[in-house]
């Protein structure tokens, strides 16, 4: 929005064409996505205090966390109105990423807010049935990435990219890339959403794996530095960097209120749609497995509910305390903030080693 009107004053005063630049408008959308976080969030917790009954909290947890009974959630809310604001205000509203990105990410956000909905309100602690849940997240999930494969201009965005290994890719059929794209999009968005379980645990992570991915999407969507990085040119997947920048700054805001002691949560209508929105940009810019290396918390956190499961299933004994691992360490007597700032340590490092991959081929 605010990109047309620059490009109309930039007639009148060439100054204005500055903000035609992707670099400066991906850090204004973060600053202006965490502005609106820090600005509205205050009241959106008291409104959401008096209006709802509070997170219910797994009777057969940790001990320390009967004290968050009924702390607010649905603090998602606030972060996708951060998101789609700030996107819309300063990404280029002509591109078709831009749409495909905001249109998933709020999808996902409604399958997230009806579960919520269900468990809160409706005081249904099993929320919204899993086979409709999953079910709609894979007609979403399907549907980018069927958007993805018939507006393709390239046989590059179809093509699997091995990270520090120069020239090797993996080339996909139709099919198969939409099988995957799929696999990434709704196995992240699941992936966020089993890892929040302690306070401001899940969205560091993402905040740090969107700017990341921003890097990537700038990369991605320049011919020029595509090519010297050895990186598959993906024209248009650049104007992601706003709304990668969009997704951190709204991170950060949130987790100004959600960190430990938390004051609001982010319930599944956030962490669906974060998990899906990182997962979806990865798939854009074709840097899947880069991004499974920098999401290995996320991961990590699947794998052990995973491995717990067939476990138990399979002999009756439990490999951890409890799943997701992280429920496990504070059985072990972590303090909660412990495990929540060991955790980000990883994500740090991670993204680190995901970074390295621009350069390392």
């Amino acid at each position: 929005m605010l990109l047309w009107l620059s490009q109309w004053l930039s007639a009148f005063n060439p100054d204005f064409s500055v903000f035609s630049y992707i670099t400066l408008r991906s850090i204004l959308s973060a600053l202006t996505a965490l502005a609106i976080s820090l600005i509205i969030g205050p009241g959106f917790i008291r409104r959401m205090s008096r209006t709802q009954g509070g997170q219910p909290i797994r009777r057969d947890g940790p001990e320390s966390h009967f004290v968050k009974a009924g702390t607010p959630t649905m603090g998602g809310a606030l972060i996708l109105l951060a998101v789609v604001l700030s996107t819309l205000l300063w990404g280029d509203l002509g591109n078709r990423f831009v749409w495909l990105v905001v249109i998933v990410t709020l999808a996902f956000g409604v399958i997230g807010w009806v579960d919520d909905y269900k468990k809160i309100v409706k005081q249904n602690p099993n929320g919204m049935a899993s086979r409709w849940k999953y079910l709609w997240q894979s007609v979403i999930g399907f549907a980018a990435a069927i958007f993805l494969v018939y507006t393709s201009d390239n046989s590059v965005t179809t093509e699997v990219i091995v990270p520090f290994f120069k020239g090797i890719v993996i080339p996909l059929s139709g099919g198969m890339f939409v099988l995957f794209a799929y696999f990434v999009i709704v196995g992240s968005s699941n992936a966020v959403n089993l890892t929040d379980g302690l306070d401001g645990l899940a969205i560091m992570p993402t905040v740090l794996i969107a700017g990341a991915l921003g890097i990537y999407s700038y990369v991605a969507g320049h011919s020029v530095f595509s090519e010297y990085l050895s990186m598959p040119h993906v024209p248009g997947a650049g104007e992601l960097a706003v709304f990668c920048g969009a997704l951190a700054g709204a991170g950060l805001g949130f987790l100004w209120f959600n960190t430990y002691p938390a004051q609001v949560f982010m319930g599944d209508i956030g962490a669906l749609a974060m998990g899906a929105a990182i997962g979806l940009v990865a798939v854009i810019v074709r840097q899947e497995l880069v991004f499974f290396i920098m999401a290995g918390v996320f991961v990590m956190e699947t794998v052990s509910v995973i491995m717990q499961v067939v476990s138990f299933k399979l002999t009756g004994k439990r490999i951890f305390r409890m799943a997701p691992i992280h429920h496990h360490f504070e059985l072990k007597g972590w303090p909660e903030p412990r495990v929540i700032v060991r955790f980000w340590i990883i994500s740090v490092i991670l993204v680190l080693i995901g970074l390295a991959a621009l350069k390392i081929r």
